[in-house]
């Protein structure tokens, strides 16, 4: 009876080792820029120009502490040079480092 038990305990111990699983999303090398401000300034969005090379639109968001349902733009890690202008004037110039999956918040006048 006691081996049985001992078999027992032993079988499930061994069993309730094997479960745990580490699970990781997203792409790896990448980080994200958050553009917050007044909307309202900036009702058609500005221009975001990334290490002189990259440029897009971009929306502005309102500045909130929760990002989960804000407009991330997805940018490479590492060192970048990164200049926002809106009507052809610039508002913001500055050289960021980001790694990997962190969020930059720039904020904007």
């Amino acid at each position: 009876m006691k081996k049985i038990l001992f078999f027992t305990i032993l079988t499930t111990l061994l069993i309730g080792c094997g479960i745990t699983k580490t699970v990781s999303k997203g792409i790896e090398n990448q980080a994200f820029l958050l553009i917050v401000g007044t909307p309202s300034n900036y009702p058609n969005g500005v221009e975001v120009v990334i290490d002189d090379k990259t440029k897009f639109n971009a929306e502005v968001q309102k500045n909130r502490d929760k990002v989960k349902h804000l407009r991330l733009y997805g940018i490479s890690t590492g060192k970048h040079k990164v200049s926002i202008s809106k009507n052809n004037k610039s508002i913001y110039e500055k050289i960021i480092f980001v790694s990997s999956q962190q969020t930059k918040k720039i904020i904007l006048p």
